[in-house]
This record gives C-alpha cells, sequence and structure tokens, in this order.
C-alpha cells in the first residue's frame, strides 16, 4: 500500500519500529505469563507498566516525525511560505490508505492500551505490587502478612478501602514512597502509626460490624519455662469479647470500646500512642461524658491542648491486625505446644531464648549462630542428647531459625522490638495504658486494672495438676514463677518488655 511520503524520516520509522517492537513483546509476554507462568511477579509491571509507555512515546514519534518532514519540504518548495496544517485529499490514493491504516491501528491500539490499562491499575492494587515490587523495604510486611489472619485480604482493601478519593491519595503517597526507595530516603524500620491512614470505621468495619458484637471466645494458652524441663502451663482464658446479659445486668465486653453507643477519645504524648495522659468517654444516646486523667503524667490544660484528640477505633488495640512480629518466647511457646520443637529435649526453650535475645546484622549470620549455639550448648552440658536425639535437634534449630525468618528482618531493623502490640497487655502496655487503676475522674472513678473486665481464668495450672473454675466463676491468676503480687500492682511489661 502505498504511504505519504513524509513518513519517509528517521524520526517517525524510529518511532513506527519502537511501537511494533514494544507492541510485540507486550502480546509475547502476556501469551507467556499467561500460558507457562514466565516471568513471575514481576513481568507485570513491564507488561502493564513499562512497554506501553515506551509503546506510547514510538505512536508519537510517528506524527512528530511526518509533521517535521512535511514542513521541511513545504518550505523548500514554497519559497518560505509555510502551511500550518496539512491538506488531507482523499481523492489522493496514498492519502486514503495512510488514513484507513491510522484509523484502524489507532482504534486496535485504543482497545489494547484499554485493556492494559485497566489491567494496570489492578496490577498496582495487587498484593504482589505492595509487597514485592520493593522487596527488601517491604520484605518484612510482606512475610507477616502471609502468617496473618487476613492474608486472604488484599493491602489495598485495609490501606486505601473504596472510592476515588483515597485511590488517588495513595498513588500521589506511592509516588513518594518510589522516590523513597530509589534514592535510599527511607527510614529503618518504618515508622508507626503511619499518618494519615484511612479511618478504620471505612475499612475494618466493612467486615467487622461493630453493631454486631461476637461471642465470648475460649483460648487455650500454652506456654513453657525456661528450666531444665521446660515446665509446661496452660491456661484457659474466655475472652469477653461481647457483651453478655446476666443476672446483675448487662455484662460488657471489649467491643465495648467501638459501639455506636459510646464515643471514648484519648490524647497521646508520643508517636507510638503509647503514653496516654488523658481519655474522655462519652454516652452518645444521654451525651453524658467522664474525663479521667493520669496521675502519673500530670498536664496543664494548656499542654493537653496543644495534644492531638484522637477518637478510639479499632486500631488502637488491633494495631498490628496483619503485620505482627511476634515475641520469640511466644512463636517457641507455639511451636513447642505444636511439636514442630520436642518438649522433651532439655531445656531447648532457654537455648532458644538465648540464641533469639540477640542481635545479628543478617538472616544468615542468625541462621548459622542458631545452629552453632544448639549444637554447643548440648554438646557442652546434654552431650548424650546430640548423639542419640539427633534429628529431634535438627528439627528444633530448623524451627527456631524459620520463626526466626518470619519475625526478623535485619536488613529493615525490624522485630517486635519496634513494633508494639496493644492486643493485650504483656510485653507491651496495651489496655492498661488506660486500664491501669491510675486514670481517675474528678467524681473518684477510676479505669479499673481488674482482669476480669476482658477474660475470666477458667482452668490454669500444668498438664498434671490443672485447677478448674466452679460454675464459670473466674480463678485468680497464679503467676508460674513465685513472684507474690508484684504481678497485681506492677504491669506485665516491666518484666516481659520488648526492652528487656
Amino acid at each position: 500500500m502505498k504511504l505519504p511520503s513524509s513518513i519517509r524520516n528517521w524520526i517517525s520509522i524510529t518511532g513506527a519500529i519502537l511501537a511494533v517492537f514494544n507492541l510485540a513483546s507486550i502480546l509475547s509476554l502476556m501469551i507467556l505469563n499467561t500460558i507457562f507462568g514466565f516471568g513471575g511477579s514481576y513481568i507485570g509491571i513491564f507488561i502493564y507498566l513499562v512497554l506501553p509507555a515506551f509503546m506510547i512515546i514510538g505512536l508519537l514519534l510517528i506524527p512528530i516525525g511526518m509533521r517535521i518532514n512535511r514542513k521541511k519540504a513545504r518550505k523548500a518548495k514554497s519559497e518560505g511560505r509555510e502551511l500550518n496544517w496539512p491538506i488531507l485529499d482523499f481523492n489522493n490514493v496514498a492519502v486514503r490508505n495512510a488514513s484507513t491504516i491510522f484509523i484502524v491501528g489507532t482504534v486496535f491500539l485504543l482497545i489494547i492500551s484499554s485493556i492494559g490499562s485497566y489491567e494496570a491499575f489492578h496490577y498496582t492494587e495487587s498484593v504482589e505490587f505492595c509487597g514485592k515490587l520493593c522487596h527488601q523495604v517491604m520484605e518484612p510486611e510482606y512475610v507477616t502478612y502471609h502468617g496473618s489472619s487476613h492474608e486472604r485480604v488484599a493491602c489495598v482493601e485495609c490501606h486505601v478501602g473504596a472510592g476515588a478519593g483515597w485511590y488517588v491519595k495513595s498513588k500521589l503517597s506511592g509516588m513518594y514512597q518510589v522516590y523513597s526507595v530509589l534514592a535510599k530516603k527511607y527510614p529503618k524500620p518504618i515508622p508507626t502509626p503511619i499518618e494519615n491512614l484511612r479511618p478504620a470505621r471505612e475499612t475494618c468495619e466493612e467486615c467487622h460490624w461493630p453493631e454486631k458484637f461476637y461471642d465470648r471466645k475460649l483460648r487455650v494458652e500454652h506456654s513453657f519455662l525456661a528450666d531444665d524441663n521446660n515446665t509446661e502451663q496452660i491456661v484457659h482464658l474466655q475472652i469477653k469479647t461481647s457483651s453478655k446479659a446476666t443476672v446483675h445486668g448487662m455484662e460488657k465486653g471489649i467491643h465495648q470500646h467501638i459501639s455506636p453507643d459510646v464515643k471514648i477519645e484519648y490524647k497521646a504524648v508520643d508517636h507510638d500512642r503509647q503514653i496516654i495522659p488523658w481519655v474522655k468517654y462519652t454516652n452518645t444516646k444521654t451525651g453524658e461524658s467522664q474525663t479521667y486523667t493520669d496521675g502519673d503524667y500530670p498536664l496543664s490544660q494548656a499542654e493537653l491542648d496543644t495534644l492531638e484528640t484522637r477518637v478510639m477505633d479499632c486500631l488502637d488495640c488491633h494495631n498490628r491486625p496483619s503485620h505482627n512480629y511476634r515475641v520469640p518466647q511466644n512463636f517457641i511457646d507455639q511451636s513447642m505446644a505444636e511439636g514442630r520443637i520436642s518438649k522433651t529435649l532439655p531445656s531447648i526453650k532457654l537455648i532458644a531464648m538465648m540464641a533469639l535475645y540477640q542481635e545479628y546484622p543478617t538472616k544468615d549470620s542468625a541462621f548459622a549462630a542458631i545452629s552453632s549455639q544448639v549444637r554447643e550448648y548440648y554438646e557442652l552440658v546434654e552431650p548424650e542428647v546430640l548423639e542419640n536425639r539427633t534429628a529431634e535437634v535438627e528439627q528444633a534449630i530448623a524451627e527456631i531459625q524459620d520463626q526466626y525468618a518470619h519475625n526478623f528482618f535485619p536488613l529493615m531493623n525490624v522485630s517486635w522490638k519496634y513494633y508494639p502490640n496493644n492486643v493485650g497487655h504483656m510485653e507491651n502496655d496495651g489496655c492498661f495504658r488506660c486500664h491501669n487503676d491510675r486514670h481517675a475522674a474528678e467524681s473518684g472513678q477510676v479505669i479499673s486494672k481488674d482482669c476480669n473486665l476482658c477474660h475470666n481464668i477458667l482452668a490454669q495450672g500444668t498438664p498434671d495438676e490443672m485447677e478448674y473454675s466452679e460454675s464459670f466463676e473466674p480463678l485468680e491468676f497464679k503467676h508460674p514463677v513465685d513472684i507474690g503480687d508484684d504481678w497485681k500492682t506492677e504491669s506485665c511489661s516491666v518484666c516481659h518488655s520488648a526492652l528487656y
């Protein structure tokens, strides 16, 4: 087919080659990825983002080159007279052919680019895009996400949510994040809580309705002491997640904190929201309110006015819903309870704690240290164990290493030490940030620290000597190690803190 002579220039030819080459590359990669799984998660970046950009540049070069070529030709022929627009004469076979090719090609490319744009949108919303594009930076979040109860919920469901407004905000924020990664300007670890995160009422509560309180939950907790016998302790906890009608009236549950009938506001003095000197409770039905202040952190009204007032929502307690870096004793306890580490291996809990409570520059160095420390302990203290139970020792080493890899990320300085978990009150104050018997109102009422507000102990003890409650009356907690009554007056985090 005859084409206009103006297309005979290096700019247009280069653009045509670039467009055709990238279109062929896109189609080829799509076929390879769909049929053979070629390229893994990263291939989508090239198919939907990189190659289409080069294809569009090539298409733009074609008319640009033709325009430049025409202007040069007209200038030479018309003695300096320049026409602003080319004359399209459809009686001319060359013009007709070029127009047909251009129109058909444009429609085809528009369809392809529309599909590509749609796929690009979905790809940028995918878990793989969020977690793997910046592998080292997001590795901690990506790994812990896949070990969480929200593993089947896409990242954007919580971090962005529905609606064009928040989508645009997230993409604008993402542009700066890409720059930070390329320029290596990102902090290690990434600070939390995330600024300007969408309110939980617009994300979490799409699935977790505060109007639908859940039934109370029974949790069976297994823990092991760091002694020669790995003494096992069992606690049966009834978690009061929902309210309950009793002969004494309605007994409120934990989720009463976010009930539509209640509004709880607070002020924190630190960025991590761990020190809370001021709390306000409002009954939204009656308008009745009560303000509590912490006597250990006395602040003037002027000082309080400078602090942000935050309305309590899901994330004030469940602040690590999908990216929880667990404490060593907790994940080792679970591994032992589930049989992945033999609880009959002498002192295995102690050995694991000694290895995991050290700092390592890389995962490889951690793996090597864990392996050598476990073997050295048994070589020196229990040589018969290493000789007769080699398979169990090797399995224990592999499990400790695996759990380390899922909870420690040295390259980003990420571990349980840097990200407090506010569910509970063991390693961090969590509930005790407010429920500490110190927050008092002018009336003298305090925010109680009573354990039975949130849970009842129905049974506790060792497997051989269990104590059970009668008529569902809660038992008083017995600390596995005798520390007297200190557990009643001191916060658990004083001893179990991540700082130790």
